[in-house]
């Protein structure tokens, strides 16, 4: 049996392959994070703000910690050598009231901090929730156009990685850099106040531990880019052998699926490797030259205290602050690299929010409520892609009420006449006109609730059976349901089931047959009770029995309603009011059953052909 030839006319355009994301570059952070801020921050400044001052808190109450346990650590020396000398001892009600202190400065940092982290956490969960609301919305407002030029995969990938990629960074990364600039500003200050030689000598391991560590992030990236890839690509094996097992075992590929994902698995563990062995190196390094920096402190500052420049509690906590100093500026760097991968990802859920939308509104729209079903096609010019012309000129003329039968080979424009009928894509000249009204006069919504729509590909969604069938008719009381199921020859079959109607199918609705799909999606359209039937070989995947009981249904059903009937099978059509033969998008024979058989022309070369077929088979 030919298969629809939806996806042979429609040319795909590939997308670019998608990606994990992580560590790719964004394109325009400034204009992004501005987009970011109007769209989903403006709201919540106020919580930005505060967010900004508890983190700068908590970091300063942090900061000043050490500087107090040095004064501490003095007064513990001092005691110490005053009791030797004999002039006194250790000072314990100064030292509780330095410990008493320093508790308190630490838990009002962990309560600044805690309820930091809370409020930008609400702030990162709150705007993942409003994007993901906001691409759900966009999916259906967009064009088919657009689905056209995007493969699956992009498209779902905003929702999940990049929405997601999103949320966690900014939720990390906004707190982490300003925790990380204050601990830098914060020490600078300390040890400043401490001493001012001591601190430019820790300074001299700035620009050291900057180059290795620009050196070390150079050399790490495309490891980590090339490990991000082959995950990629080791995940689309898995899925592909997932979903393709059948085929693999039909034809014995089951060595070659292995050995394929073994060359992309091999490629992962050589990038993997490698990226975290530079990854990791990068801490080694940074504590050798904090090493570095605290032996030289150290030696200065023992020097500084003979000289009594210089206390010996100040000499801890400015070793402290030294050795504290370096793990901001590797943080900084990490951080930089999680921003640039939030912008991209912020980049393309924007991307998509801009995409240009279906235009439903007319300004004027015709008033659908007394239409009936008199279609007119003016000279259809029509094309997915401008360059490549499917329909050329194509002219029908349809009465209220008639059965209307598209035959012609595959990729002749079938199923596209009745997509353009439908208003999923604009005509690039001509018109198609119900009731003499052009169809671009109508609400494309309002439009489409007068069709009813039964594909060769069935589509129905994680649910009970009964929604399914009433998709198309919310408000459809069971009784008639049921009707709808029985009319449809799928109510038998219904009953069977555990929970009858209420049986929940499964994500993938894969619980059923096809056959038993497409007669669900039957019922779906004889409850809608639409004006125009618009059929695409609707019976495809139920077996010869039920097409017979189908067709006497559908045929009911037809009676009194224009029909468009999309055949393969073009025993299934010999009743119809009118035939319309395709090819090459043009009309080139039109006529009855019987009329078109007695000329002798290309309808009846392609029905004999077909029964040949048949015979043979």
């Amino acid at each position: 049996m030919e298969k629809s030839e939806k996806n042979m006319s429609r040319p795909r355009q590939p997308g670019p392959k998608r990606k994990n994301f992580s560590g790719e570059k964004a394109k325009d952070i400034k204009g992004t994070i501005s987009k970011l801020f109007k769209t989903y921050l403006k709201k919540n400044r106020i919580q930005l703000i505060i967010v900004f001052i508890f983190a700068i808190a908590s970091t300063v109450f942090t900061i000043v910690g050490p500087k107090i346990l040095g004064n501490a650590t003095t007064e513990i020396y001092n005691g110490i050598v005053g009791k030797i000398s004999g002039n006194g001892g250790i000072n314990f009600s100064a030292i509780s009231r330095i410990l008493i202190i320093l508790i308190i400065l630490y838990i009002i940092s962990m309560l600044f901090s805690l309820v930091q982290s809370l409020i930008m956490t609400q702030i990162a969960q709150k705007m993942t929730y409003r994007m993901r609301d906001d691409v759900s919305k966009k999916f259906h407002k967009l064009p088919m156009s657009f689905f056209d030029k995007k493969t699956k995969g992009e498209v779902l990938s905003i929702v999940t990685n990049d929405i997601d990629i999103f949320g966690e960074n900014f939720n990390q990364s906004i707190t982490e850099i300003i925790r990380a600039i204050c601990t830098v500003v914060g020490i600078l200050i300390m040890m400043f106040s401490i001493n001012i030689q001591m601190t430019f000598i820790s300074l001299l391991i700035l620009p050291v531990s900057s180059i290795l560590l620009n050196i070390i992030v150079k050399k790490s990236q495309k490891y980590f880019n090339a490990q991000q890839e082959y995950l990629g690509h080791v995940n689309g094996k898995v899925e592909e052998s997932y979903s393709g097992q059948q085929i693999i075992k039909a034809f014995n590929g089951e060595e070659k699926s292995i050995e394929e994902f073994k060359k992309y698995n091999s490629e992962l563990y050589r990038t993997g490797w490698k990226s975290q062995f530079m990854g990791g190196f990068m801490h080694p390094v940074m504590n050798f030259i904090s090493n570095i920096g605290y032996v030289a402190v150290a030696i200065i500052g023992g020097y500084f205290t003979i000289q009594g420049k210089i206390q010996v509690g100040d000499i801890q906590s400015f070793v402290t602050y030294n050795k504290q100093f370096t793990q901001p500026l590797g943080q900084i760097a990490q951080v930089m690299v999680q921003l640039q991968t939030m912008i991209a990802a912020a980049e393309r859920v924007l991307e998509f929010l801009d995409e240009p939308e279906e235009k439903d509104v007319d300004k004027n729209p015709v008033d659908i409520s007394e239409l009936n079903g008199n279609i007119k096609f003016e000279h259809v010019k029509f094309g997915y892609d401008k360059n490549k012309i499917i329909i050329n000129d194509f002219n029908a003329d349809v009465k209220d009420g008639q059965k209307i039968a598209i035959v012609g080979p595959t990729g002749a424009g079938k199923t596209t006449l009745v997509k353009l009928l439908m208003r999923f894509y604009d005509l690039n000249s001509g018109k198609i006109t119900i009731d003499g009204y052009d169809i671009k006069d109508f609400n494309k919504g309002d439009l489409r609730q007068h069709f009813g729509m039964v594909l060769q590909d069935t589509w129905l969604f994680s649910g009970t059976i009964k929604d399914n069938i009433k998709y198309g008719k919310p408000d459809a009381t069971d009784d008639q349901v049921i009707n709808a199921a029985k009319a449809a020859h799928v109510h038998h079959f219904i009953k069977t089931l555990p929970n009858s109607y209420d049986m929940l199918l499964d994500e993938e609705t894969s619980n059923i047959s096809a056959g038993q799909k497409q007669l669900l999606t039957i019922a779906r359209v004889i409850l809608a009770d639409p004006e125009i039937l618009i059929l695409d070989e609707a019976t495809s995947s139920i077996d010869t029995r039920t097409e017979i009981q189908i067709q006497a249904a559908m045929d009911n059903l037809m009676k009194g309603r224009t029909s468009f009937i999309i055949a393969h099978r073009l025993s299934t059509i010999k009743n119809a009011d009118l035939i319309l033969v395709l090819n090459n998008g043009d009309i080139v024979e039109q006529g009855k059953h019987e009329e078109l058989l007695e000329k002798g022309g290309f309808y009846a070369t392609l029905y004999n052909s077909q029964f040949e077929d048949e015979e043979e088979a």
